[in-house]
């Protein structure tokens, strides 16, 4: 009776083994597929929030550029021109002419040195065109300049008195005539010299540069009381044919070529033979380096010529 009532357990061996290999296994596999995932999705979320972000620009400073798509110069000049009203500049240059400057300036070997008399609705646009270079503005107003520089205190101008008068143009021609041998000759150094037609108040290290492009826009010369143009064209003219280094060519512009004083100056100092397009009121002359012992500015033109007689056609 005993022996019928007992109970029979068998306990298999290979049972236990592989339901305890599956159940240890398990919680490894899903915790490398979980490690997997997350690793994944963390890379995709970083570099997703890395490309969508974007980038701050400091405009007033040019540190900033290469983290921006474009140079904070170009930015600046930029939003300065799509905030002003252009109707209402005065004297402002045409497409044409600022093109053709603008191409004088691209085709300039780097780093281009290049003057700008004026400080005028371009002065930004100037700046920016010549990144890779050194642009320097002059102007006769102090007041401008410290605006300027304030407002941008990456771009280089200096404020010059000019003591001339337009009235006084024919009287300066006949004086600097007479002291074309002295203090008014073709090639020299206007740091030190006294000639009232050139420019000796900059600081020192402008009258060292070896300028490549000129442009004179300035100063004012509407009025018969206004300054007139006749320093800086005869500055130019000098700083052209006494350019120190390499190169000996100069692009000199003058806007407004078409009043008297713009014309006749760039006659007498910049010569017609040098002249080689007028592009509405832009006369673009290319004037090169000339010896120490030359005294006067043009071959073919004769300086002792009457200069309301002469005429500005182009070479």
């Amino acid at each position: 009776m005993k022996a019928n009532s007992a109970k029979l357990i068998v306990f298999h061996p290979s049972i236990n083994k592989q339901g305890s290999g599956t159940i240890s296994a398990s919680p490894r596999i899903w915790f490398l597929v979980f490690l997997s995932f997350f690793t994944f999705a963390f890379a995709l979320t970083f570099f997703t929030a890395k490309d969508n972000t974007i980038p701050t620009t400091n405009t007033g400073s040019d540190n900033t550029a290469g983290k921006s798509p474009i140079p904070a110069s170009v930015f600046d000049a930029l939003l300065h021109y799509a905030s002003v009203n252009t109707s209402t500049v005065s004297s402002r240059m045409s497409a044409a002419e600022l093109n053709t400057i603008a191409t004088v300036l691209r085709r300039c070997k780097a780093p281009c040195n290049f003057l700008v008399f004026g400080l005028t609705h371009e002065t930004l646009l100037w700046h920016s065109i010549n990144t890779n270079g050194r642009t320097v503005f002059v102007d006769e107003s102090a007041y401008l300049v410290s605006k300027l520089e304030e407002k941008h205190p990456k771009i280089e101008a200096y404020d010059v008195q000019f003591t001339t008068k337009v009235n006084e143009l024919h009287d300066l021609l006949e004086y600097t005539k007479e002291q074309i041998k002295g203090e008014c000759k073709p090639v020299q150094n206007l740091l030190f010299s006294d000639c009232k037609l050139g420019i000796n108040d900059l600081p020192n290290h402008i009258y060292d540069v070896a300028w490549d492009v000129i442009l004179i826009d300035g100063p004012r010369g509407f009025s018969a009381s206004a300054p007139g143009r006749m320093t800086a064209i005869y500055t130019a003219g000098v700083f052209a044919r006494s350019k120190k280094g390499n190169s000996g060519k100069t692009h000199v512009f003058v806007h407004e070529i078409d009043r008297d004083v713009e014309r006749i100056c760039s006659e007498e100092f910049l010569c017609n033979e040098n002249l080689v397009e007028t592009k509405e009121l832009l006369g673009h002359f290319i004037v090169e380096k000339m010896e120490a012992n030359r005294f006067k500015f043009c071959s073919v033109f004769d300086p002792s010529s009457s200069p309301s007689t002469s005429s500005s056609s182009a070479v």
